[in-house]
């Protein structure tokens, strides 16, 4: 599966009405979900991807309620409240990876609004000196193993062929 998904107002492209179909998949699929609301100003470069996403004032989380497409407009609820709120589209675009839909309303044309699935926030443990363990298993997988004697912490990561490959891949343009 494509991890972008587009859909513009107008296109020719084949695919378009399909993409909408998913894209309203997704939207409806976020019913009673904690959402992000996130709108940025398009650069007057006209690239969104210049923009910062990281969260700013005026962004919002919230749960959202009966959020559905009719027409070309996509119709959501905020909890606990009655008004119905819209926006109207030009494009539409599904990041499927990361789950957020970017938003180019009709309305306001330098506009884009990220919509998505509040962002996964990892733990992050760092290792100074680990020692290190590599080993074959069952199979075509490896382990490696990360341990820190002085945090008394393990960690197994258990790599498939694809993953061991780009693990030596990475390793290899960081020693280059």
């Amino acid at each position: 599966m494509q991890h972008k998904i587009v859909w513009e107002q107008g296109s020719n492209n084949p695919d378009n009405t399909n993409n909408f179909a998913t894209i309203r998949q997704w939207w409806a699929s976020l019913i009673d979900n904690k959402i992000t609301w996130r709108q940025r100003i398009i650069p007057q470069t006209g690239d969104a991807t210049e923009l910062d996403w990281e969260p700013q004032r005026f962004d919002e989380v919230f749960e959202i309620q009966i959020p559905e497409i009719r027409g070309i407009t996509l119709y959501w609820r905020k909890i606990n409240e009655d008004r119905e709120r819209s926006t109207t589209p030009t494009k539409l675009e599904l990041d499927t990876l990361r789950q957020q839909l970017y938003i180019y309303p009709q309305s306001q044309k330098e506009l884009v609004i990220r919509v998505g699935i509040p962002e996964i926030t990892y733990q992050k443990i760092e290792f100074k000196s680990p020692q290190l363990q590599f080993a074959a298993k069952e199979g075509e997988n490896h382990i490696l193993t990360l341990r820190d004697t002085q945090q008394q912490l393990e960690v197994k990561a258990i790599l498939s062929p694809e993953n061991l490959r780009q693990l030596i891949d990475q390793l290899k343009q960081q020693l280059s």
